[in-house]
């Protein structure tokens, strides 16, 4: 297989519904685990709407454009035109896990899974849409090109989350093959394997003929996605991938009923269980927690990183709101040589750091050369998160009612402010 030196060692999502979390709402998260010095931005695309014909340039292949599209904030490789994981005005989310099946790996550049992830939120307007969405778009174009910026290709199908006010989706796919699982209540995790055994809510019209033509599967008796489609010898990577989705099974059970942000963003901090990855090759290059309440007039809030390793970052709120403030610093630059676009592709290295990522790679700096120091800036950042979410606590409680344009402020407040304390 193309690749097959250091590859991403994991990629964790999770998902709690009532009864397991604390309030009546659906909480997701994620870890987007990367090459260790690739830099993860965060982007605010607002609703639009397109003429018959129009046409979007994903990151390798140019698909045809939906007639609207709707807002949404993206935590994605600043390389790349699609995302790791994200969020819709409308109260969706979507994170994506590389996973290797029976099926062949593709080289050719087609839909990465990381586009599947953008189109899917600009798209659907609830998490059954965007799996649609996501869905047709596979069965059409395919899946895959390099997931990497680097020269030597790596690919890998895909696995995604999906989640809104009041359910979630596991999708999983085998090349242009799917099979998804709704989750109405509970909790649920997926860490780069196939995790969908017999309980399948949907599947690709030829699934099944699929498998039984291939000889995986032999027709009778009950039909597992995952028996069918995982290869029989799997790679390290998805060895490993085993002890980390029991290791988060693990905690949300022991979480079960009390599940708040707060319990995500301990859990993707967790570097015990490996979920939180810092490694020579690979470590976590951005986090996502969302809160999606069941009552739809109280606001959807995403907290981002915007910088590496979870356990050293700042968890930042986010809500969709009218006149948003743009947050260029956590925005990367664009270069009109860029060689990502360019074929060849990665050809050449540039330096895509925003301004936080800088700023908080000096501190993680001086927090391994100073450990006094080090911790006091800690202590320092953690008390901010801690602010911010007993704001936004207050403004899921119904406790406060922030005018519009605070709320429109808000995750660039929290930005500067953590800027500051780097200053």
């Amino acid at each position: 297989m193309a690749g097959e030196g250091p590859a991403p060692s994991s990629c964790d999502c999770f998902v709690a519904l009532p009864p397991h979390t604390a309030a009546p709402a659906v909480i997701f998260g994620k870890n987007a685990d990367r090459p260790r010095h690739e830099v993860q931005e965060i982007v605010y695309v607002p609703a639009a709407t397109h003429c018959p014909g129009d046409r979007v340039q994903c990151t390798y292949l140019e698909i045809e454009q939906a007639p609207r599209t709707h807002a949404v904030v993206l935590s994605r490789p600043a390389w790349l035109w699609g995302a790791e994981m994200g969020a819709n005005e409308h109260g969706v989310c979507v994170g994506n896990e590389g996973v290797w099946t029976r099926e062949p790996m593709g080289e050719d550049e087609a839909l990465l899974g990381m586009d599947l992830v953008r189109l899917g939120l600009e798209r659907g307007s609830s998490a059954r849409e965007a799996l649609e969405v996501i869905t047709a778009l596979l069965e059409r174009h395919g899946q895959g090109g390099s997931c990497k910026e680097e020269p030597v290709p790596f690919v890998y199908h895909n696995t995604f989350l999906l989640a809104d006010r009041s359910e979630a989706w596991v999708l999983e796919t085998a090349g242009r093959y799917w099979a998804a699982q709704r989750i109405r209540e509970g909790s649920r995790n997926i860490s780069n394997q196939l995790s969908i055994g017999t309980d399948i809510t949907a599947e690709h019209a030829e699934l099944r003929q699929r498998a039984q033509s291939q000889g995986w599967w032999s027709g009778a008796g009950e039909f597992s996605f995952a028996d069918a489609f995982s290869l029989e010898q799997q790679p390290p990577r998805m060895e490993a991938a085993k002890a980390r989705y029991r290791a988060g099974k693990e905690l949300l059970k022991q979480h079960a009923g009390r599940i708040t942000a707060e319990t995500f963003m301990a859990i993707l901090r967790d570097k015990a269980s490996g979920i939180c990855v810092d490694s020579e090759g690979f470590r976590t290059a951005g986090s996502m927690v969302s809160v999606l309440p069941r009552d739809p007039a109280v606001p959807c809030v995403h907290f981002f990183t915007a910088t590496p390793d979870p356990s050293r970052s700042v968890f930042k709120p986010f809500i969709f709101v009218a006149g948003l403030k743009p947050s260029p610093q956590v925005l990367s630059p664009s270069f009109s040589d860029d060689p990502a676009r360019k074929v060849p592709r990665f050809q050449s290295t540039v330096d895509r750091r925003h301004e936080l990522y800088r700023r908080h790679q000096a501190a993680l700096e001086l927090m391994e050369r100073d450990q006094e120091q080090g911790q006091k800036l800690q202590q320092t950042l953690r008390d901010l998160e801690r602010q911010g979410l007993e704001a936004v606590n207050a403004l899921l409680g119904g406790d406060v009612a922030p005018r519009p344009e605070e709320l429109a402020e808000l995750f660039f407040d929290c930005v500067d402010a953590e800027l500051k304390f780097y200053k």
